[in-house]
């Protein structure tokens, strides 16, 4: 292999993040994929039709618009639309009911009733600070937040999501339902702490920045990381799997998109007893089992609102959220489990032709269940969507295990890379003041096993390479993310 200064192993959000950091600080940086295509969660393809692309892993990105790496990086600059749907997510429930989450905080509470000054109550403080409060949740954990109030807005207010305040804290379903299913992205037990912090993280979100989907697909995200790591004169490495640390020679850094158990399978015997030790302990949470569809018509949503929304969660009220959910982190199938719908054409014309449309969805399900998700998913379609398998033209299932098998970071098909509970929170992967840099000399982890966790946010690779330029090139200095001038021309 080529000597360079940095090694970057693995091609997910993070792993790009890292080398777009590493290349435009002066670095010769060389990015090993194993698949063959760069990406990880953000690859897109054709599945069934060739003119029809569907997302393979994640669709909708909330934090690729308000964290700040990607602020910095620009998105729109380098020609990445963001397509902004009206209604940012949903909630059905039965009898054709659904409570809808408007970019519009007022129209939000106006469809709320009686429960609109508590949703208020919880959003409007935030959604005025979001960048403040975006920044401080996705830091590195290791300084004092920059205005301190963001966190004393944002306590009490997650206490009343993430503990069984919950239960009772609005009088009607429709607002209750409608934060539960955004706690069901914490993908375990509710209510708990971790899930009340998403609830009101990617909740005001919604009234801020929006939950966009990439104009034509996830990957237009991966390929502009990409193209800016080959104008910085990065090298890229796809089909090529890094099996023991000792395959890279000549680096004096190497960064890590991997997790805790592929970093004790890269290079276990090296590691001190009490890391791996460590690192052994640290634990993975549910599984997500994936469905994409292909339709021939717009879902026959039961409320045709919740067909102007991007994103739309299905399971029920927030009793029956709460108990799938905590079902399945305790590794039982639910009889009806959560399931989370994107319909890109809600918000890109551009990603279907007359007859033809990609549905992107997938379900909660525990620790590498190999049940097939095609039925769980359709099921619970039906019971919203009457005549939705009517519709259905082609459709792949995948499993758990093969979700695992597509994306090595995603341990028993747990798309959070780890559990997702208050201590891997603030000890991820392991508890250390720096939780990027291994005990090795010039190895580094960046994925979402570390600060501050999962999520298209990119931050965990951005501090893997500050920590890697500082410690081992002496450079202090974060470089600039911005485009390069031909970009702008």
């Amino acid at each position: 292999m080529v000597s360079s200064d940095a090694a970057v192993v693995g091609s997910g959000p993070n792993g790009l993040a890292a080398a777009v950091v590493l290349a435009r600080a002066g670095l010769r940086v060389e990015v090993f994929e194993a698949a063959p295509q760069l990406g990880g969660g953000l690859r897109s393809a054709a599945l069934f039709d060739d003119d029809v692309v569907h997302d393979l892993c994640s669709a909708v990105h909330p934090l690729a618009v308000a964290g700040r790496f990607f602020r910095e990086f620009d998105l729109a600059a380098r020609g990445v639309e963001m397509c902004l749907p009206e209604i940012a997510y949903g909630h059905p429930l039965d009898g054709g009911r659904a409570a809808l989450a408007h970019r519009d905080l007022d129209r939000t509470c106006d469809g709320l009733g009686a429960d609109g000054a508590r949703y208020r109550w919880l959003m409007e403080p935030l959604a005025e600070h979001s960048r403040e409060l975006v920044d401080t949740v996705f830091s590195d954990q290791r300084h004092l937040p920059p205005d301190p109030r963001v966190l004393l807005a944002l306590a009490p207010r997650v206490l009343t999501q993430g503990t069984p305040l919950a239960r009772s804290f609005f009088r009607g379903a429709e607002a209750s339902a409608l934060l539960a299913g955004v706690a069901a992205h914490a993908v375990g037990r509710l209510p708990s702490l971790p899930g009340g912090m998403i609830t009101l993280l990617l909740g005001h979100l919604a009234h801020s920045t929006g939950w966009p989907l990439p104009r034509g697909g996830s990957g237009h995200i991966a390929n502009v990381l990409v193209e800016d790591i080959l104008d910085h004169r990065g090298i890229l490495h796809t089909g090529q799997p890094v099996d023991a640390l000792g395959d890279l020679t000549g680096f004096r850094a190497v960064v890590l998109d991997i997790g805790p158990r592929n970093l004790l399978d890269l290079a276990g015997p090296m590691l001190p007893a009490r890391y791996r030790r460590r690192l052994e302990n640290y634990r993975y949470g549910p599984a997500a089992a994936k469905v994409d569809f292909l339709v021939s018509e717009p879902i026959p949503w039961a409320n045709p609102e919740l067909g102007r929304a991007g994103t739309v969660h299905v399971c029920g009220d927030q009793a029956e959220v709460f108990a799938s959910e905590t079902a399945t982190a305790r590794g039982r199938r639910p009889d009806s489990p959560f399931v989370l719908v994107s319909e890109p054409m809600a918000a890109d014309e551009t990603r279907g032709l007359p007859g033809k449309r990609p549905v992107w969805a997938y379900c909660h399900v525990p620790h590498a269940d190999p049940v097939d998700p095609v039925d769980l998913v359709c099921r619970q379609l039906e019971r919203f969507a009457p005549g939705f398998g009517d519709t259905v033209l082609a459709h792949r299932g995948i499993t758990a295990p093969q979700l695992a098998g597509y994306n090595a970071n995603y341990v028993g098909g747990d798309i959070a890379a780890g559990a997702v509970t208050v201590r891997q929170l603030l000890a991820r992967p392991v508890p250390k003041w720096n939780p990027y840099q291994t005990p090795l000399p010039g190895v580094y982890l960046c994925s979402a096993a570390t600060p501050p966790g999962p999520g298209v946010h990119g931050m965990g690779g951005y501090y893997a390479a500050k920590s890697v330029l500082r410690n081992e090139f002496g450079i202090g200095e974060m470089p600039s993310l911005a485009p390069d001038q031909e970009w702008l021309q």
